[in-house]
């Protein structure tokens, strides 16, 4: 667990996949401390990794943990939620998480149990407070502003901006060095990219890659990666180039140097000429 000054505190994860090995704890969580309270920004990804961060808050401060932001339904960022169930604090999420949970979330969970059994996997934990658009949660002199995106990375992705120091939390809707994964809508989430960059936040915690990153740098290399993937699909389309010819070619140099492409980058093309041949 990384200090970052200002009650700040990140886990830097690996970029790798669930194993038995990691728990599931393969993305960037971590929290927040006010004056009165704590602000968990991802739970983790089983209950095994969930039971870890809540041991590291405990290390740290005795404040009560009030809110648990669970940014999207993936589940190495939200199945660790069930080891905070006794705090008993707002679970917060996407107007669209609970529909997204309920589609995937059984899903979801069998694979966890497969790889890391039963007690370490984790259980379904739904939003309490649902974020339409923007709202607002004080800690205590500390606000932290979190924005519902349009379907973006996935359908139902949070950001976190903490005004009192100005770092933004995009979760994944910002991937440095791990490969992107597209789950929602290509053209969506190069607008959201934009919109967060009109917040004018100088350094983000990404949810894969180091704790800390300047925004706007780390933001141009990922809309380097996603323009070439829309532009680059959208001519395979254009000349007729069948969808599992174009998983193997499309963009395929704008994916070299990224960890895990050889694991997602075919599935980002398919997701993308699904939704682009649409237009």
């Amino acid at each position: 667990m990384k200090d970052l000054g200002n009650g700040l505190f990140i886990r830097e994860a690996p970029h790798e996949e669930t194993t038995a090995t990691n728990r599931g704890a393969i993305a960037n969580i971590g929290f927040i401390v006010g004056r009165d309270s704590v602000l968990v920004v991802d739970p983790g990804g089983s209950a095994a990794d969930g039971r870890w961060l809540h041991s590291e808050i405990r290390k740290r401060t005795s404040k009560p943990i009030r809110h648990v932001v669970m940014t999207h339904v993936h589940p190495d960022h939200c199945f660790g939620a069930a080891a905070f169930a006794e705090e008993q604090p707002e679970f917060i999420g996407h107007h669209a998480l609970r529909p997204a949970l309920d589609a995937r979330g059984s899903y979801y969970h069998q694979r966890l149990v497969e790889v890391l059994g039963q007690e370490n996997a984790g259980s379904l934990v739904y939003p309490t407070r649902e974020i339409e658009d923007v709202a607002e949660v004080d800690l205590g002199d500390r606000l932290v502003r979190i924005t519902a995106h349009r379907t973006a990375h996935t359908d139902c992705d949070l950001s976190m901006l903490d005004t009192s120091t100005g770092t933004l939390f995009p979760s994944d809707l910002l991937f440095v060095g791990r490969i992107p994964s597209l789950d929602g809508s290509l053209p969506g989430w190069l607008a959201e990219a934009e919109r967060l960059a009109k917040l004018g936040a100088a350094r983000a915690v990404p949810g894969h890659g180091p704790a800390m990153v300047e925004f706007e740098p780390a933001m141009a290399i990922q809309r380097r990666y996603l323009t070439a993937l829309q532009d680059e699909t959208r001519t395979a389309i254009a000349e007729g180039v069948a969808i599992d010819e174009a998983s193997r070619t499309v963009a395929a140099k704008a994916a070299e140097g990224w960890a895990l492409f050889e694991d997602y980058h075919s599935r980002n093309v398919i997701q993308a000429y699904k939704e682009l041949e649409w237009e």
